[in-house]
C-alpha cells in the first residue's frame, strides 16, 4: 500500500475514534451517508453503517444528541449515560479501519481509537461540567456547537486532508490533556468549596 493510502487510513482511523468521544451519532450517520453517497470508502466491515436502518437509527439518534447537548444540566446527564458506549465504539471503529488485513494492526487501532475517545470525551465532559456552574445558557450552547463543528470538520479534513489533519489532531489532543487537568482541579475546588459551606451549615444549626 502506498504512504498516501496508509496516511489515509490511519486519518480515517484515528478521525473516527476521536470523533466518537464528542458526537459518536454524528460521526457513525456521517461515515454512513458518506460511504453511501460515494463519497469516501469505507472498510467492508463498515459497509454496514450506510445500510437504511443504520442511517436511520443514526440519525435519529443524532437529532436526539443535537437537542439535549444543548440543555444545561441535561447534557451532563446525557454525557454520563453515554459515555460507556463512546469510548469502546471509538476503538471498534478505528479497529475496523485499521484491522482489515491484520489481527495486529486491528488491536493498535482499537488502542488508538479507544484512546483519542476517551480523551475526547473526557475533556467534553469537563469543559461541560464546569460550565453549566455558570448561570447563563449562551456558553453552553457556544460549547455545543464547537463540538458539532470540530466532530464533522475533523472528518472532513481527515478524508480530504489528512496532513492537516494529523497536526490539528496533535494539537487538539494536547489541549485536551490541558484542559482536563485545569478543569479538575476547578471541579475539585468548588467540590470542596461546597463541603465547607455544608459543614458549616451543619454545625450551625
Amino acid at each position: 500500500m502506498p504512504d498516501s493510502d496508509q496516511a489515509a487510513v490511519l486519518a480515517l482511523a484515528a478521525a473516527l475514534g476521536w470523533a466518537s468521544g464528542l458526537r459518536l451519532y454524528a460521526t457513525l450517520f456521517a461515515a454512513g451517508m458518506a460511504s453511501r453517497l460515494g463519497w469516501v470508502d469505507l472498510p467492508a466491515s463498515l459497509e454496514l453503517l450506510e445500510h437504511p436502518v443504520l442511517l436511520g437509527l443514526s440519525g435519529l439518534l443524532l437529532l436526539t444528541e443535537f437537542l439535549v447537548d444543548k440543555i444545561p444540566g441535561l447534557d451532563s446527564f446525557w454525557d454520563l449515560v453515554n459515555s460507556v458506549i463512546r469510548v469502546p465504539a471509538g476503538a471498534a471503529l478505528a479497529a475496523a479501519v485499521l484491522g482489515a488485513d491484520s489481527a495486529v494492526m486491528g488491536v493498535a487501532g482499537a488502542l488508538l481509537g479507544g484512546s483519542l475517545a476517551a480523551s475526547s470525551q473526557l475533556a467534553k465532559t469537563s469543559v461541560r461540567a464546569a460550565i453549566n456552574t455558570l448561570p447563563e445558557p449562551v456558553s453552553n450552547l457556544l460549547a455545543s456547537f464547537t463540538e458539532d463543528g470540530l466532530s464533522l470538520g475533523m472528518l472532513w479534513l481527515a478524508v480530504s486532508k489528512p496532513a492537516v489533519f494529523a497536526v490539528l489532531l496533535v494539537l487538539l489532543v494536547v489541549f485536551a490533556l490541558l484542559v482536563i487537568w485545569l478543569l479538575m482541579r476547578f471541579l475539585r475546588a468548588v467540590l470542596a468549596k461546597v463541603r465547607t459551606r455544608l459543614a458549616r451549615g451543619s454545625a450551625g444549626v
